[in-house]
């Protein structure tokens, strides 16, 4: 399976995200999607979407995306939630769902930073595509892409487009 992780977006998907999604089968966004339901049906238009609500998001995208999402995917499990902090430093609510589920991937946006590490602590990759929209205080906008095969990532690939 090849994914699209994006966060952050902030009722923005510019033409670069949408060239560097296409080849994807799938994108998980990590909230803060902005823009209410219009614009996710802008970005289902591109691909088929998992997701979750952001701290930012209204009414309308939390009645259609949960807090967080708990899956499995080519033999990997998966949560996704939104406010995450990073390994080390896991928010409060994060670390629960971190130890109720264990994951063999947890994914998060909120920081606006893109950051993708190992946590031996918790034997998990951690994935935080960073922010593909203009709110906020990031010099470059980003989004990840990358194979999920047999419970392993590869070719992971950043897409860079300045915030100017």
């Amino acid at each position: 399976m090849y994914v699209g992780l994006i966060s952050d977006t902030h009722g923005r998907f510019d033409r670069e995200f949408a060239d560097f999604l296409k080849p994807v089968d799938v994108v998980w966004h990590a909230g803060d999607w902005g823009g209410g339901p219009g614009f996710v049906q802008q970005i289902r238009e591109c691909k088929p979407v998992i997701g979750v609500h952001g701290n930012c998001d209204g009414l309308d995208i939390r009645g259609e995306f949960p807090e967080y999402q708990f899956f499995t995917e080519e033999g990997s499990k998966i949560l996704i939630t939104h406010i995450g902090g990073s390994p080390g430093h896991y928010y409060p609510r994060a670390q629960e769902l971190i130890k109720a589920t264990r994951p063999d991937i947890f994914v998060c946006g909120h920081s606006h930073i893109l950051k993708v590490q190992w946590d031996d602590k918790y034997g998990m990759m951690y994935l935080n595509p960073g922010a593909a929209g203009l709110q906020g205080w990031q010099v470059m906008r980003t989004a990840l892409r990358f194979k999920l095969e047999s419970g392993e990532i590869s070719g992971l690939e950043v897409l860079n487009v300045p915030r100017g």
